[in-house]
C-alpha cells in the first residue's frame, strides 16, 4: 500500500513536471512574439549548403532571407500572406507570414480573383499552422496547384499550404524546411493543457498529411527539430515524402 508521502512525493513531482513544461512553453511564447535572435555570426544559415545529415539551420522568419541564386528578385517578404498576380495566365503568387484568419481571407481572395487561380507560387517564413492546413484543404478542394521557385523559401507551416496542391512543384535550389510549432492560442495555461493542445495539433496535421497524399513520416523531422531551428528537406526527401508529383499529377 502507498502511504500518504509516497502520493504526496509523486504528486509534487508531477506539479513540478507541469510547471517546467508551462515555463517552458511561456518562454518559448514570449521568443516567439518578439523574435529575439538567439544565435551568434559563426552558427549554420539557411542560404549555407546542406548534405545528408547536416541539415538543421538556425532559423529567425524575421531577419532570414532567401538562399543565394533565386529565380527572381524577391523583394521585401510581406508581413501577411498576399495574393497576386504573377503575369502568368492562372498563376498567382501567394506570400507572406501566414497569421490567424488567413485560410479564409485568403480563401476568398482566391474564389473572386479573375483571372481564375490555377496555380499557386508559394513563398513563406510560415505562421500559423491551422490556417495553413484551412487553406491547404481549401486549394485541394479547388483542384489548384502549388509551385516553389528556385531561390526561395518555404519554411514552418508553409509545407502544409504547399501539400494542399492537386501538382506540386519544387524547382531545384528552392529551400524546404519543417520544425517544431506551438497550436494553442496561448501558453499561459496549466501545463496539462498546454501539452494536449501541442498533442492535438500534431495530430491533426499528421491526419491532414495523410488527407494530402504525403507520408506522415516527414513529421518525425519536424518534432525532433526545435522551433528556433530549420531542417532542410532534400530533394529526395522532398519526393520521398511525395510532395512533389510528377507532370500528370
Amino acid at each position: 500500500m502507498i502511504g500518504r508521502s509516497s502520493i504526496g512525493r509523486v504528486l509534487g513531482g508531477v506539479l513540478v513536471f507541469q510547471l517546467f513544461i508551462a515555463g517552458f512553453l511561456i518562454i518559448g511564447d514570449m521568443r516567439e512574439g518578439i523574435r529575439l535572435p538567439s544565435f551568434g555570426p559563426s552558427a549554420p544559415r539557411t542560404s549555407e549548403p546542406v548534405r545528408p545529415g547536416d541539415q538543421r539551420r538556425l532559423y529567425s522568419p524575421d531577419y532570414e532571407r532567401p538562399p543565394l541564386n533565386p529565380a527572381r528578385d524577391p523583394g521585401d517578404m510581406p508581413e501577411r500572406l498576399t495574393l497576386t498576380e504573377s503575369g502568368e495566365a492562372g498563376v498567382w503568387r501567394l506570400e507572406g507570414t501566414i497569421a490567424a484568419g488567413d485560410g479564409a481571407r485568403i480563401a476568398d481572395r482566391i474564389d473572386s480573383a479573375e483571372p481564375a487561380v490555377e496555380t499557386v507560387i508559394l513563398q513563406s517564413p510560415g505562421g500559423s499552422v491551422r490556417d495553413a492546413l484551412e487553406l491547404g484543404r481549401h486549394l485541394r478542394a479547388g483542384g489548384i496547384g502549388t509551385r516553389l521557385l528556385r531561390g526561395e523559401i518555404c519554411y514552418s507551416a508553409c509545407p502544409y499550404l504547399f501539400a494542399g496542391g492537386e501538382t506540386r512543384e519544387v524547382e531545384e535550389g528552392a529551400s524546404v524546411g519543417v520544425h517544431q510549432h506551438y497550436f494553442g492560442e496561448s501558453t499561459i495555461l496549466p501545463a496539462f493543457v498546454a501539452v494536449e493542445d501541442i498533442q492535438r495539433g500534431q495530430g491533426e496535421v499528421m491526419i491532414y498529411l495523410e488527407d494530402m497524399g504525403i507520408d506522415p513520416l516527414v513529421m518525425s523531422h519536424a518534432l525532433t527539430t526545435p522551433a528556433d531551428e530549420i531542417y532542410l528537406l532534400l530533394p529526395e526527401e522532398l519526393e520521398r515524402y511525395n510532395f512533389v508529383t510528377d507532370e500528370a499529377g
